[in-house]
């Protein structure tokens, strides 16, 4: 019997080269992607849904399609009136990516403004995902409503998932970063940093440092990514378990591997897998999305 997970964030109009000076149009942002693939791995019984705020523009209605088009629910998106989606352009240099922002006055920023509609979808749904930067681009007294509704949750026994996903641009210090990403740990009960940002960010010398770090903080599991040296798994606690990564000489594109990853494993766990096979199969989706260009790959391309 199937299930509702709800993934809460930012989903943004991504403008990417397209050769001869034209710009190629697409939607992408860290907690759609996660709800991209963990539609493309769920069974059919399984509801994947978003939620954001967009505007009344063009842009959002065209968002809107893409996103029902994908199979994935739409009906927790606010619409707010004179207000668009952010935007993101990728440029490309000698083959690496920069990307330049604008989302000062994108809709999502308002996600969480509406406690009771908030509160609604997230009491509909069995899995709650979230991250660091949905926390990002709220308001401060948004950002406690949203954390509220979530220790709700994981006190009622959902399962709270949470990516820290340290973005340093979104905040106005380090510190303020740092304790808003931690109040967001003490908020789920499931954590997936990258090693990357923790060692950057938080100063961990090693991947068990990140994992007690987020014990302490009374996250229950934590699943810390670490790229081509695989995934370590802490559950209720109990040492760490180390998953391998899928190797592949076919990297074209590593936007997205994490997200894709997290879609993966959490469509695996919550249907008893094991947590170790949860995440090899989550690694062996991020292994295919980065041999493809762009955030989003045909699920089509995915094997379940």
């Amino acid at each position: 019997m199937g299930g509702r997970l709800l993934s809460i964030g930012e989903c943004m109009v991504e403008l990417s080269q397209a050769g001869q000076g034209l710009l190629r149009k697409g939607f992408a942002g860290d907690t759609f992607n996660t709800a991209w693939y963990a539609r493309a791995c769920f069974p059919a019984d399984w509801s994947v849904d978003y939620l954001t705020a967009l505007g009344d523009d063009p842009l959002s209605a065209d968002m809107l399609a893409f996103m029902q088009d994908a199979g994935i629910g739409t009906g927790h998106i606010r619409r707010i009136e004179g207000k668009t989606p952010g935007l993101y352009l990728i440029t490309l240099k000698d083959g690496e990516r920069t990307f330049s922002y604008w989302r000062d006055t994108a809709a999502a920023k308002k996600l969480a403004d509406d406690a009771d509609h908030l509160r609604a979808a997230v009491k509909q749904a069995d899995i709650l995902y979230f991250s660091g930067i949905t926390l990002g681009i709220l308001a401060p007294e948004a950002v406690d409503t949203l954390l509220a509704e979530l220790r709700r949750a994981r006190a009622a026994g959902k399962l709270v998932a949470f990516d820290p996903n340290l973005r340093p641009r979104l905040w106005p210090s380090k510190d303020v970063m740092l304790r808003t990403i931690e109040a967001g740990a003490r908020a789920a009960s499931l954590v997936l940093p990258s090693f990357d940002d923790e060692t950057t960010h938080f100063g961990d010398a090693t991947v068990s440092d990140t994992v007690a770090r987020y014990h302490g903080l009374g996250v229950a599991d934590v699943v810390v990514k670490n790229g081509a040296d695989g995934v370590s798994l802490s559950f209720g606690g109990a040492a760490a378990e180390h998953v391998a990564s899928v190797r592949t000489d076919n990297i074209v594109d590593t936007t997205s591997a994490g997200d894709s990853f997290n879609g993966g494993f959490l469509s695996r766990l919550v249907r008893g897998a094991s947590p170790a096979e949860a995440a090899a199969y989550g690694a062996s989706v991020a292994a295919v999305v980065i041999g493809h260009h762009g955030a989003l790959i045909s699920p089509k391309l995915l094997k379940n």
